[in-house]
């Protein structure tokens, strides 16, 4: 059994704006349980703040610190390097990262889901910032995410695209980052192969759970398509989160 669970949010806790059925349940009973709990996730369109208003208002009895997202790693990671980013990052974040936005001559290129962003114009200064020696740094390499019924791009075609026009290699901050992991757990207080994460990602949530040494499940839920199971054959597979803590934990 799990010292500790990790749970994606998005595809596992809610879809858009709606809670998952028996989500909210489910993570009631896994608080009741006394298990260390940390929600990890890419999602770079909103920040934490937004997160943990709309996971309120799903019922979700959550606080603030147990949020550990990409956007946050990407903000410590900034600071202890001291570098000036150039940020193609969402309209939604831009509260999260206002005293980073208009520094002078930039020295690093920070991407998240930039959406309609996602430009000529923005993307040909990251690449020149990039061919001027800028670090690539990425808030997460996802290929997609579902919304509004439809998978929709996220940053990792953008990202990949300024990796082959600038013949750099980025640095994601976010999942499937064993570094990312690492920082969860250890605000946790718990060792990697004590904890289990939960998500609907097969690549992002499990693969790089996996890789970063922890248990993993993948859920049929979200993103989630038939036949991801085959990539992660030793992950744990369940249904929803519901069926996950029943079975795993």
């Amino acid at each position: 059994m799990p010292q500790a669970v990790l749970l994606d949010i998005s595809g596992v806790l809610y879809q858009d704006t709606q809670a998952i059925p028996g989500s909210v349940k489910a993570v009631r009973a896994l608080q009741a349980k006394g298990y260390p709990l940390r929600l990890v996730t890419n999602t770079s369109r909103l920040t934490a703040a937004e997160i943990h208003r709309q996971l309120l208002a799903m019922g979700y009895a959550l606080q603030p610190e147990q949020i550990y997202s990409a956007p946050r790693a990407m903000r410590h990671y900034l600071q202890a390097h001291g570098l000036r980013p150039y940020c193609l990052i969402h309209r939604n974040l831009e509260a999260e990262f206002a005293d980073l936005l208009e520094l002078p001559a930039p020295n690093a290129v920070v991407i998240g889901d930039a959406a309609e962003r996602f430009d000529y114009a923005h993307l040909e200064r990251a690449f020149h910032l990039l061919l001027d020696g800028a670090p690539l740094l990425a808030m997460g390499d996802n290929r997609y995410f579902r919304y509004q019924g439809a998978l929709r791009l996220d940053a990792g075609p953008f990202v990949r695209a300024l990796e082959y026009a600038a013949g750099v290699q980025a640095k994601v901050l976010g999942k499937p980052s064993p570094a990312f992991f690492a920082g969860a757990l250890e605000e946790l207080g718990v060792a990697a192969g004590q904890a289990l994460m939960i998500g609907d990602d097969v690549e992002s949530d499990v693969l790089g759970a996996q890789r970063a040494g922890l248990q993993a499940c993948l859920v049929q839920t979200g993103k989630y398509r038939a036949g991801d199971q085959a990539r992660a054959p030793d992950a744990l597979l369940a249904k929803d989160l519901a069926d996950a803590l029943r079975r795993y934990c």
